[in-house]
């Protein structure tokens, strides 16, 4: 655990020092959702039908965005060896890595998500709900990002490849998030779909590490 630790005090430590890519994580997803009522007009029954998929989708875009960082600047200078190659278990550095990169990206999201729920004439009552799915479904995201992230490294057009390869897995998290929040504005019950959020966070939790590694040991082979 001290292993996680380090690890993640030092990738919040870099991305403090340059918070160039997790500012242009955030600025996308805030202009893409903002563009939206000028597309597709002003009317606030137009707005408030989309409203939840709208930054759903754009969400995870914005993650799907920043996976092509993931390893990348560990496998040019060396650093990915040394992960490697460190006493401690490569699935714990990496899953430290992969807490890192939801700190950096996902949660920035997770905070002006509301705002922007306001911005496209969404139920307030369905703000904390919208808010906890995107708290269950983003670390989903980033689990099964950085398998995809593994297995693209020192690809040429990774993060074409990354797209390909995760973004059919990505799909039952967007249902699952878009019906929960769609769930509250109707008055309805949202633990189901939160529960099938959480089971799939349970599930990719152990798989997502271990997978990853295995799949920059083989990079570097």
């Amino acid at each position: 655990m001290s292993a996680l630790a380090a690890v993640l005090r030092r990738e919040l430590r870099l991305a403090w020092r340059s918070p160039g890519d997790s500012l242009n994580v955030l600025l996308f997803f805030v202009l893409t959702v903002v563009l939206f009522p000028f597309g597709v007009g002003p009317a606030a029954e137009i707005l408030e039908r989309i409203a939840v998929g709208v930054i759903w989708v754009m969400a995870l875009l914005a993650c799907l965005l920043s996976l092509d960082r993931l390893f990348r600047d560990e496998y040019e200078d060396g650093g990915l060896d040394l992960l490697i190659l460190s006493p401690a278990p490569l699935e714990l550095l990496v899953l430290g890595k992969i807490l890192a990169h939801w700190l950096t990206t996902a949660l920035p999201l997770i905070v002006v998500s509301p705002l922007l729920g306001l911005l496209l004439q969404m139920p307030p009552h369905a703000f904390p709900v919208l808010a906890l799915s995107l708290l269950l479904g983003t670390p989903t995201l980033s689990l099964i990002g950085a398998i995809g992230a593994g297995l693209t490294l020192g690809a040429r057009r990774g993060g074409v490849l990354i797209a390909l390869l995760i973004l059919p897995l990505y799909i039952p998290i967007l249902v699952f998030g878009v019906a929960a929040v769609d769930a509250a504005a109707q008055g309805l019950s949202a633990q189901p779909h939160l529960l099938l959020l959480g089971g799939l966070l349970a599930l990719f939790l152990p798989i997502a590490p271990v997978a990853t590694a295995a799949a920059l040991r083989q990079a570097l082979h």
